[in-house]
């Protein structure tokens, strides 16, 4: 009574394949996929974009103190 059965299963397929179709499945799949690399991309790119930050910012301290040190 607690867990579904192989005929439980088999059952809500079939709904499922009648209410989307064989087509639609694939195709929404495929739409998740796409978002999912578009995801893991974006994620990439701002950890890309943060070490760029952080570079300019040490580069930015070691002009500076090179240039106070040129001016004393």
């Amino acid at each position: 009574m607690g867990s579904f059965s192989i005929w439980h299963w088999l059952i809500v397929l079939v709904v499922v394949l009648l209410l989307f179709g064989r087509g639609k499945i694939p195709e929404l799949m495929g739409d998740m996929a796409k978002g999912i690399k578009s995801f893991k991309k974006g994620m990439s790119d701002e950890e890309a974009d943060d070490a760029k930050t952080v570079e300019h910012r040490n580069d930015e301290a070691v002009n500076s103190t090179k240039e106070k040190a040129s001016k004393s």
